[in-house]
């Protein structure tokens, strides 16, 4: 079979998240500490992200913990202000990764189906893809309330292949994380492609068919893929 469709992860393959998610925390920590907030900066921001690292990373609610751990409440002004910091760090940065809109661009005129494949809230997903302006992209967008369990799980691949309609020898992942996007899609016998340039986590070994330092190197992989009976 040839290829027909290549699913992507989103948050550090095609937006780099934690970028974001860094210059955001850092601007709600700079409003906290103006609004009375009686901590050092970088105190803080190792706070928050342990909270993170405890209750996920996208927790809605990381500042009304913050607050009610570290002063016993929550400050309506201090917890507006860091919202609102947060909000503006995040619109500074919530940006793509070069040569991302040009590469989906290239994959569609190929007559390539794309899907998203993300273990992110289904509203979280959304916003960053809408405010990104890529919504209209992708056929189908597969968050964590789609099937209640994370990559390498295979069910939320497996999904992605059911709505495709497709074999998972016709289709190929585009992701980060070796130990979810490249390991969970192997497993059902998806071709994998690395995004080395978002990894985070400093793999050493990928495990994935092909690597790429740049998402504009794709399209010559997808070709080639393409060209195989």
């Amino acid at each position: 079979m040839t290829l027909r469709a290549v699913i992507f992860d989103l948050d550090n393959t095609l937006t780099d998240f934690m970028r974001m998610k860094t210059v955001s925390i850092e601007a709600a920590v700079e409003e906290m500490i103006d609004a009375g907030l009686r901590m050092t900066r970088d105190e803080a921001k190792r706070r928050l992200f342990e909270l993170y690292d405890r209750e996920g990373i996208e927790d809605q609610r990381v500042f009304d913990k913050f607050l009610k751990e570290e002063l016993g409440e929550i400050d309506p002004k201090i917890h507006t202000a860091a919202i609102l910091g947060y909000r503006r760090g995040r619109e500074y940065t919530l940006v793509l990764y070069p040569h991302v809109r040009r590469t989906l661009i290239e994959l569609v005129r190929r007559g390539l189906k794309l899907v998203i494949l993300s273990d992110a809230p289904r509203y979280q997903a959304w916003s960053r893809l809408c405010y990104l302006q890529l919504q209209h992209f992708f056929d189908h967008v597969i968050t964590f309330e789609d099937t209640h369990v994370r990559k390498p799980d295979p069910t939320p691949f497996m999904k992605a292949i059911a709505l495709l309609g497709m074999r998972p020898d016709e289709v190929v992942m585009v992701g980060d994380w070796p130990e979810r996007d490249m390991a969970g899609a192997a497993n059902v016998g998806i071709k994998t492609v690395y995004a080395k340039y978002g990894d985070t986590s400093g793999a050493a070994v990928s495990g994935a068919d092909y690597e790429i330092d740049d998402i504009s190197e794709l399209p010559r992989i997808v070709d080639a893929l393409m060209a195989k009976r």
